[in-house]
């Protein structure tokens, strides 16, 4: 990788800027892609967008910026992206400071911004070499979330076409799975979780695969699939339901006869444990949705007995199982609620018993 030094004044930065949406943004008399495939898109908040104009307004410097040298000549923006989106759109009078916006400014503020210089290092390489100079300049910066590093990695046609339904604020996959599914469009968390989906969590070997295709309306497909599974099996949309693995069931139970009248009175039912001023056995209630499709108590996360709790009953029983009245070694024995957590029974003292394994086993399976 060549590395070259230069100086660039704002009024070159910002001469032919442009941000057209899905089309991209551009700046440096069109000859900079500020927003190549692999960068996300614009994150800062208010406070660290101002933040960039009070430093160049005050003289201070900003931190250096990395350019790409492309094989026709034109550059493309490695690192620097969140400062040089925060001057356009100032110059271009997308926001104001302290009530100013650049227009109003007078013409000796407006003379130094335009000639402030921004040190840009120029950086010649390979596009492999070019992507880990990305992944290392960008540790100390904004944090990188593992989605847009891969998107980085696997940068070509699929990864554009996918950003346009999961990766734009207010885009196709948020309108359809807010209440399903979490995570920020422009943090590519939607994105990921349909790839995961997809894939069946093998989210690069899936990027692999599609790098070079043109359209991600497979990928589209699949996601609007799930989706719809989802609302017609479980109509009444909760808070919790946007921490399920959504992917996960719809690839499971997709064929299975559900009856989504039954499942939601199960639903109701497992709630109904969870009343305020008690403990509640149930500790992640997004697990109740593949239990009552699975029964797998696994996913309640269920408040588990206590080993003074436990020692206590063993003790109280004289060292034998509760059901079968055999003597064990503590070890060999289990808590077990004497009311079932399923019928309101709480993770007390007084309701807990030891049970051997197969006796414990047996309970579980009736």
């Amino acid at each position: 990788m060549k590395i070259k030094r230069e100086e660039i004044t704002v009024r070159e930065l910002v001469e032919g800027y442009s941000d057209d949406g899905e089309g991209g943004v551009v700046g440096y008399g069109g000859n900079l892609d500020i927003r190549p495939p692999y960068q996300r898109e614009f994150v800062y908040i208010d406070k660290q967008r101002d933040d960039v104009i009070r430093s160049v307004l005050a003289g201070f410097p900003l931190n250096v910026m990395y350019w790409a040298i492309r094989p026709d000549g034109r550059y493309e923006v490695l690192d620097g992206q969140q400062r040089t989106i925060s001057i356009s759109q100032y110059v271009n009078g997308v926001f104001s400071i302290d009530d100013l916006y650049y227009n109003n400014q007078p013409d000796d503020v407006q003379g130094n911004i335009d000639g402030y210089e921004l040190t840009v290092y120029l950086c010649d390489g390979e596009t492999s070499e070019k992507l880990d100079w990305f992944r290392i300049v960008n540790i100390a910066g904004e944090k990188l979330y593992d989605q847009e590093l891969r998107n980085a990695v696997y940068a070509g046609p699929w990864v554009s076409d996918a950003k346009r339904y999961f990766s734009r604020r207010g885009c196709a996959a948020k309108a359809i799975s807010d209440a399903y599914v979490k995570g920020s469009p422009i943090r590519q968390d939607l994105l990921q979780t349909a790839i995961k989906w997809a894939s069946s969590g093998d989210i690069e070997d899936y990027m692999g695969r599609h790098q070079h295709k043109e359209s991600a309306d497979e990928l589209w497909a699949h996601f609007q699939a799930v989706i719809g599974w989802v609302e017609a099996t479980f109509p009444k949309k909760r808070a919790i339901m946007r921490g399920v693995d959504w992917g996960t069931l719809f690839a499971k139970h997709r064929n299975d006869a559900l009856d989504p009248d039954t499942l939601e009175h199960k639903i109701g039912d497992l709630l109904s444990l969870q009343k305020p001023g008690r403990e509640n056995v149930i500790q992640r209630l997004p697990g109740i949705y593949p239990y009552v499709l699975d029964k797998d108590e696994r996913h309640l996360n269920l408040r588990r007995f206590t080993i003074a709790q436990k020692n206590a009953a063993y003790e109280r029983q004289d060292r034998k199982c509760a059901d079968c009245g055999k003597e064990f070694e503590i070890g060999q024995m289990e808590g077990d609620h004497k009311k079932p957590w399923n019928k309101g029974g709480l993770t007390t003292d007084d309701n807990c018993q030891m049970l051997c394994r197969p006796c414990n086993r047996r309970k579980s399976n009736k």
